[in-house]
């Protein structure tokens, strides 16, 4: 190898990458080594001479954002971040795939410096991207002057042959051209090889031109293993004509491995002890493992250089806040996510004003309305429906051009772009579509929770009295779906006053994104006092209580929605009849079980064992509410095409039925 005292050339920095990776995943025994070692030339390339990073300051605003789409090649990412000087240290690559390292199978938003979004299941990532970029661009349209582009980085975003398979990755890049992306830049790691071999048999489109049918600029054919043609198709790629950029990298996975190079069998396992030495020596590499020579690890660390790029962005904010200090401090605030001072009054306004003058209304409609007095006080709002606009009433009235979009049919896509235009930062997102649709962005849901990101997904149209249009419209399971998700906030609100309770919380949730779930259809507005006004916030309280002072009520009845009016009128005939009955809303199942054992129990007296949950969705979910004393009267079997309120009917879901279910665990 070159000496320890001399400049290294491009083949063996990018060698490093290889060398640490394919020891990284010996290691562990367990990873896939291949696609980081094809990829070696592109990375050396793009992070040391193109990519605008500091590895002093990962959260550095104005930074170029790299995603890594096809992430089980994870240890690309963290060679790189280790090799550039981030917080990852030689160890941290010795404990990959370990328990607790920040090192993870799969690269996971929050636990290791440099990454920005969690990746794994193939074509998200890239869906990210395209949301980083559409938040710089509108950042730019908000925020830039004359002279003072404050916001001016691109996004870079690898995929591989698995990622540009999934539909996900149609919906975005059609989304991406649309709008004109200019600062996205896509690498396409062309290898030819998934888990299954050769892809020729099952994948062989033209992407270049199915990428130019989006309206993206293609760089077709390059070599990617001659640093030359690398850095050529890059720097064209970075002056943007207006269209995102697809650049088409030609690689053989698992290069220097001599007898696994090009196989399957380097895609998603170790190459062995034996493959290991003998792709040392291939590689002119010495014999120790994650051993880096000195003069190769001086070439490759970046932090003088990053920190130079940002003291001169710097130098430029300090200027933009000179000429503009009301701008810069919106700015700053908003990078830092940071919610305005008093944001909450208008929407707590609204609640208030409900309360004392309600009228019926659908949840949808009431959503409409605490969006608007959201919109008040904060600014940053921003989001959109997958084609449903005037059904989810996701835009509100007075809502400008640059707070509200519509993302076409393209419910998973819209779902991870907003993810990631939440993770690059500025704005507020939220999304919507008809509940039943949910399941279509179902892992990009789960994988906001996964990042603990307080996204709002939006979904309306909540039961089977949607309709006539019958069944394949009609949502049965997904609130049990969403309900089992970890980190996952639901929100089922029973009027306008808990809609606007439930976007108050929602907006002001740090560490969990919320699912709100709507009515097509009006609902019974609810009576409360002062003090079931206040709990509404603690996702369960007592809406009412016909037992007399200081005795436990014979029965309790829990429900959410639209149902929580079919609980009071039942509770109304069973009062009657001489039965003392609490009703219970539930708007937040996930919030009352954080409450304290106390507020639980005075809610939900652990004595009372008569209880009947009421909710037109699946049943078994609230077993954990009632018990095997009680009873749920809910919907277990898919719907039927009828007029909504026939088809609650034939569903079981009545009056009759509620106040027969509480009548039968009463005894």
């Amino acid at each position: 190898m070159t000496s320890q005292n001399s400049s290294s050339s491009r083949v063996e920095r990018a060698n490093a990458i290889r060398v640490l990776s394919m020891d990284a995943v010996q290691a562990a025994n367990s990873g896939h080594p291949g696609a980081p070692m094809g990829m070696a030339d592109i990375g050396e390339v793009l992070w040391r001479d193109l990519l605008k990073h500091n590895p002093n300051d990962p959260s550095w605003v104005d930074r170029d954002r790299f995603v890594l789409s096809n992430g089980h090649g994870s240890m690309f990412l963290y060679s790189l971040l280790h090799l550039t000087g981030y917080n990852v240290s030689t160890q941290d690559l010795k404990d990959f795939r370990q328990l607790h390292a920040k090192t993870a199978g799969h690269p996971e938003f929050g636990e290791c410096p440099g990454v920005e979004t969690t990746t794994g299941p193939l074509g998200q990532g890239f869906a990210n991207a395209v949301g980083m970029a559409l938040a710089e661009q509108k950042l730019a349209q908000e925020f830039n002057q004359p002279d003072l582009s404050i916001v001016d980085h691109h996004t870079w975003v690898v995929v591989g042959d698995g990622c540009l398979m999934e539909g996900i990755s149609h919906e975005a890049a059609s989304l991406a051209g649309t709008l004109g992306l200019g600062k996205l830049i896509c690498i396409y790691d062309d290898n030819g090889i998934s888990i299954d071999g050769e892809v020729d048999g099952w994948f062989n489109e033209d992407i270049g031109s199915r990428f130019e049918a989006y309206g993206w600029r293609v760089i077709k054919n390059v070599d990617g293993h001659d640093a030359d043609e690398i850095s050529t198709a890059l720097s064209v790629a970075q002056k943007t004509d207006g269209r995102p950029t697809l650049v088409c990298c030609r690689t053989t996975i698992g290069f220097g491995s001599p007898n696994k190079a090009g196989t399957a069998g380097v895609h998603g396992a170790a190459l062995g002890a034996d493959e290991v030495d003998l792709t040392r020596r291939q590689l002119n590499w010495g014999d120790d493992p994650f051993v880096v020579p000195d003069n190769v690890r001086t070439d490759w660390d970046m932090r003088v250089k990053g920190a130079q790029a940002q003291a001169d962005w710097q130098a430029l904010f300090e200027r933009y806040q000179t000429a503009h200090p009301e701008r810069s401090a919106e700015f700053l605030r908003r990078m830092r996510g940071e919610l305005p001072e008093n944001w909450q009054v208008a929407v707590r306004e609204l609640a208030r004003a409900e309360q004392e003058a309600p009228q019926p209304c659908a949840t949808r409609k009431s959503s409409q309305k605490a969006l608007g007095a959201i919109a008040e006080g904060v600014p940053e709002l921003f989001g959109g429906s997958a084609d449903l606009t005037g059904s989810n009433l996701t835009k509100w009235e007075g809502a400008q051009a640059h707070q509200h979009m519509s993302y076409g049919v393209r419910e998973f896509g819209m779902t991870a772009v907003s993810n990631g235009i939440w993770l690059h930062g500025g704005y507020r997102t939220f999304t919507g579509t008809f509940l039943v649709f949910m399941e279509y962005a179902r892992n990009a849901v789960r994988l906001a929770a996964l990042m603990r990101i307080p996204n709002i997904f939006v979904y309306t149209h909540d039961s089977v009295a949607v309709g006539e249009d019958g069944p394949t419209h009609q949502p049965i399971e997904q609130l049990t779906n969403l309900r089992s998700t970890p980190n996952l906030h639901t929100w089922r609100p029973c009027d306008t006053v808990e809609t606007a309770v439930a976007w108050e919380m929602a907006i002001a949730s740090r560490e969990q994104p919320s699912a709100l779930i709507f009515s097509r259809q009006n609902t019974t507005p609810q009576s409360r006092d002062t003090q079931a006004f206040n709990d509404i916030r603690r996702g369960g309280y007592i809406l009412s209580d016909t037992s007399a002072d200081q005795t436990m009520p014979d029965i309790i009845l829990l429900a959410t929605g639209s149902e929580v009016g079919l609980a009071s009128e039942a509770a109304s005939q069973l009062s009657g009849q001489g039965v003392a009955v609490r009703v219970v809303s539930m708007p937040c199942c996930e919030v009352f079980l954080k409450q304290d054992a106390e507020y639980q129990g005075r809610v939900l007296p652990p004595q009372v064992r008569a209880r009947v949950a009421v909710e037109a969705g699946h049943p078994d979910y609230w077993y954990r509410f009632v018990g095997l004393d009680g009873a749920v009267v809910g919907i277990d079997q898919f719907g039927v095409s009828a007029p909504g309120g026939q088809a609650m009917q034939a569903m079981g879901m009545t009056v009759d039925n509620v106040v027969a279910a509480a009548l039968g665990v009463k005894g």
